[in-house]
C-alpha cells in the first residue's frame, strides 16, 4: 500500500473501536461536548485546558504522526470552564502524504466519544491588507482549491453530505459575541484550501481573490468535511500571519509562519478560551 492508498474500510473501523478502548480505559466515563483541532500557532492552548488525560497519537491506532513544527501530536481530555472537550494537538496535512483522509480516525473517534461539535483553528495568509498579520478571522465558508476529499472511497449514500452551511452560523455568532466582549477584532471570510507544501503563486492568489477568498492555508477543509458527514457542528478560526503571495515584499516561511503565529496566539487563546468556557459551550 502506497501513501495514496486509502486505508482499507475495515482498518478505519478497527482503529476506531481500539482507539475508543484505549482512551475509556485512560479516562473512563468521559464524555466530551467539544473537539478542538490547534493548527499552528495555537498548539499551546492545550495548556489551558484543565487535563484529565493526554495521550500520544502514537498510542492510538489510526491517529496519524504530525511531521510538521507546531503540531505535536497529543489527544488533550480535560475541561475547559465547566465545558469537558477533546482536544487535538495537532493535525496531519494532505500535503505530507497526498492522503486527504489522514485525519479521519481522529475525527470519528471524537465523534462517537460523544463530541456534538468541533471548533477547528489554522494559521492562514491574508488577501486583504485591511485583515494584517495579527488578525483572527471566523471562517463563514471555504474553497476546496485542492480538488480532493477525505471521503473518496467512502461507501454508501451518506457520503453526499450537504455543505450549505458547513461552518454554524449560530456557533459563528457566538464567537462574535465572545470578541465583542474581550474586545477582540473578529473578521468573518472564506477560506481557500491548496494542497501546499510549496506557498501559493501571486496569480494563484489573484485566482483566489477573484474566486471569492478572503484567506489561503493548507489545512482544515478535510477536518470540516469528515466533521460534517458525523454529524457534528462546525465552527473555524484563522489567525492571520502574513499577506499572501504578491500582496507583501517579505518572503513567505514556514518558519514566518509559526513565529507570528506564536506571537498572535494570547488572541485566538483568548478567544477559543472564552468560547469554549461560555456556558452555553
Amino acid at each position: 500500500m502506497n501513501d495514496r492508498t486509502p486505508a482499507p474500510a475495515t482498518s478505519v473501523t478497527a482503529d476506531i473501536e481500539l482507539s475508543l478502548a484505549a482512551i475509556a480505559a485512560a479516562a473512563p466515563g468521559f464524555v466530551p461536548r467539544f473537539g478542538v483541532v490547534l493548527g499552528s500557532g495555537l498548539g499551546r492552548f492545550a495548556d489551558q485546558v484543565k487535563p484529565l488525560k493526554t495521550l500520544d497519537y502514537a498510542s492510538l491506532p489510526g491517529f496519524p504522526p504530525t511531521r510538521v513544527g507546531g503540531h505535536a501530536g497529543r489527544l488533550v481530555l480535560g475541561h475547559v470552564g465547566p465545558t469537558p472537550v477533546a482536544v487535538l494537538q495537532g493535525r496531519a496535512h494532505y500535503y505530507e502524504h497526498g492522503r486527504a483522509d489522514a485525519m479521519k480516525v481522529p475525527v470519528r473517534v471524537l465523534a462517537r466519544l460523544g463530541c456534538e461539535s468541533m471548533l477547528l483553528t489554522n494559521a492562514a495568509g491574508s488577501l486583504h491588507r485591511e485583515m494584517p498579520a495579527g488578525s483572527v478571522m471566523a471562517i463563514t465558508d471555504h474553497i476546496n482549491f485542492a480538488g480532493v476529499s477525505p471521503l473518496f472511497h467512502e461507501p454508501g449514500d451518506d457520503r453526499f453530505i450537504d455543505m450549505g452551511a458547513a461552518y454554524d452560523p449560530a456557533l459563528r455568532a457566538r464567537l462574535h459575541a465572545v470578541a465583542k466582549t474581550a474586545g477582540i477584532v473578529l473578521h468573518d471570510g472564506v477560506y481557500i484550501w491548496f494542497s501546499g507544501p510549496s506557498f501559493e503563486t501571486p496569480a494563484e492568489i489573484r485566482a483566489a481573490g477573484r474566486l471569492g477568498a478572503d484567506a489561503v492555508g493548507m489545512s482544515t477543509v478535510p477536518e470540516v468535511v469528515l466533521a460534517r458527514h458525523a454529524g457534528m457542528k462546525v465552527a473555524a478560526l484563522s489567525t492571520i500571519t502574513n499577506l499572501a503571495a504578491g500582496l507583501s515584499p517579505v518572503p513567505l516561511t514556514h518558519i514566518l509562519t509559526l513565529d507570528v503565529a506564536r506571537q498572535a496566539a494570547a488572541t485566538g487563546w483568548r478567544l477559543v478560551h472564552d468560547f469554549l468556557a461560555a456556558p452555553d459551550g
